[in-house]
C-alpha cells in the first residue's frame, strides 16, 4: 500500500488532559468574528459595570500596575484544536472582582469589535479565570487578542474573549455573540459542550 511521503497522522492525545474530540496542535491558529482591532494602550482601560453600586475602571498604566500572575495552561478550541502548556502573564479576575461587590451571578464579557459572551461569575473566581497581557514572555499580540484578552482555559476558548475591554455583571444570563449563533450557553470541553443541545 502506498503511503504519502511525510504522512505520519496524528499522534495519540494523553486523555487526563485532552478532552475528546480535540487533537493537539503545536500552533496557535488565530480565528476572528471579525478584523483585528488595534486599541491604542492609551486609549485601553477594563471596566467593571452593570449590578454594581459603582462601576470601576482601570487605564492601562493602572491595570500595568496591578500584581500580575503567570502560569501556564492547556487550551482547548471549539473548532477541535488543543494546544497543551501554554505560559501566560495577568491580573487575576478575583483581583478585580474584589473592587466590586456584587451579588450578580452572571458576567457579560464585552470587547472592542463588539464581541461579546456570557460567563456565570462563579467561572470567573476562584483562580479560575484572568485578564492577559502577555504570552510566551511577550506583550500578547493583537491577533490573539492584545492588548489583553480575558482568559477562562476550563471552558472553550471563544469564552476567553479577545480585546477585552470589561464586564457587565447581570441578575440575567445574557447570551453573547457565538452563543446567539447556537453555540453552547456554557461551553464544557470535557462535556463536548460546542453547539447548542450538546
Amino acid at each position: 500500500m502506498a503511503v504519502t511521503r511525510g504522512f505520519v497522522g496524528r499522534r495519540a492525545a494523553d486523555s487526563s488532559r485532552v478532552p475528546p474530540g480535540q487533537y493537539v496542535t503545536r500552533d496557535f491558529p488565530v480565528l476572528s468574528a471579525g478584523p483585528t482591532p488595534y486599541t491604542q494602550l492609551d486609549a485601553w482601560d477594563f471596566t467593571i459595570r452593570g449590578a454594581v453600586d459603582n462601576p470601576v475602571s482601570w487605564s492601562w498604566a493602572e491595570f500595568q500596575a496591578l500584581p500580575h500572575e503567570k502560569f501556564t495552561v492547556d487550551i482547548h478550541c471549539v473548532t477541535k484544536w488543543t494546544k497543551l502548556d501554554m505560559t501566560w502573564s495577568g491580573v487575576p479576575l478575583d483581583t478585580l472582582l474584589a473592587a466590586v461587590p456584587t451579588q450578580a451571578p452572571y458576567a457579560l464579557a464585552f470587547s472592542d469589535g463588539g464581541y461579546t459572551t456570557n460567563i456565570p461569575l462563579a467561572d470567573l473566581r476562584g483562580g479560575k479565570a484572568w485578564i492577559v497581557d502577555e504570552y510566551d514572555g511577550r506583550p500578547l499580540d493583537p491577533e490573539h487578542g492584545g492588548p489583553a484578552r480575558l482568559l477562562v482555559p476550563h471552558l472553550y476558548f471563544w469564552k476567553s474573549a479577545k480585546w477585552i475591554r470589561g464586564l457587565d455583571l447581570r441578575t440575567d444570563d445574557q447570551p453573547g455573540f457565538w452563543e446567539m449563533f447556537g453555540y453552547h450557553n456554557y461551553g464544557d470541553p470535557w462535556k463536548e459542550q460546542r453547539y447548542d443541545g450538546d
